[in-house]
């Protein structure tokens, strides 16, 4: 993994920053300190913020980032006081987020942050009626058992709930905050942020990026875990959208 030169260059970021980048972690003592240099590199000369989410980590993890905030003026550091998930790690983010467009990457270093800032310019000069930019894993780097799955999930997925997304999963995402607020909460609704949007009245839009190997640590998901919850989350979100009712344009008299 590349790292990023380890010396403070950069002034803490404006109460409103332009793009507020937010990591969940878990358990990613040697990724995620690495991580946050790379994200810093990216977003150079930006007004920018970067929120790492620890989800009650039982390594290194948290004490990595919190003494990386030392060169990294513009790292925030929240902690759950409980394990949570991804998804709950992800909107405890996006609800301490200051600025109107949150970015997201996995924690664990396989979304390259060099393509970061092409969502977020993406999202930012975009009509408001886009709300997400997602990107789409164009050369995805896991094992080929892994990547069947996949394939077979986003399928599935896309044909029952209409989301017209390719790779659901990538969690190199660019959002309107505003826009996910308003989204029904539920565990493992990062997985499900297109056809939420779309429920919402909102558009959205993909981009290719790109995808490296794991450097450290495992993965914290497994084709039979994935399985068992996507069947039940995929029913959620059909019924859900059954129920919406949109109200079209919305004018004050």
């Amino acid at each position: 993994m590349t790292r990023a030169p380890r010396k403070k260059t950069e002034a803490a970021p404006s109460s409103t920053p332009e793009v507020s980048i937010v990591v969940p972690v878990h358990d990613e003592a040697g990724n995620a300190a690495n991580l946050a240099r790379e994200i810093a590199a990216a977003f150079q000369g930006r007004d920018y913020e970067m929120i790492f989410v620890d989800d009650l980590s039982r390594d290194s993890t948290l004490a990595e980032l919190e003494a990386a905030k030392a060169e990294l003026p513009r790292l925030r550091v929240l902690k759950h006081g409980r394990n949570a998930g991804q998804s709950r790690a992800v909107r405890t983010g996006v609800i301490a987020a200051r600025a109107p467009i949150v970015v997201t990457l996995d924690g664990d270093g396989q979304n390259p942050p060099a393509d970061a800032p092409r969502l977020f310019e993406a999202l930012r000069d975009a009509p408001p009626e886009v709300a997400l930019v997602g990107g789409i894993r164009a050369s995805r780097q896991d094992t080929e058992a892994k990547r069947w799955a996949s394939r077979w999930a986003n399928r599935i997925r896309k044909n029952l709930l209409k989301d017209d997304c390719d790779d659901t999963g990538c969690g190199l995402k660019a959002f309107r905050r505003e826009a996910f607020l308003r989204l029904p909460y539920f565990d493992h609704i990062h997985r499900y942020l297109p056809a939420l949007m779309r429920r919402e009245g909102f558009e959205n839009r993909f981009i290719d990026v790109g995808h490296r190997h794991r450097e450290q640590g495992r993965s914290k998901y497994t084709n039979l875990g994935r399985l068992k919850a996507s069947l039940s989350d995929l029913l959620g979100v059909m019924w859900l959208n059954t129920r919406a009712r949109n109200p079209g344009q919305v004018t004050e008299s």
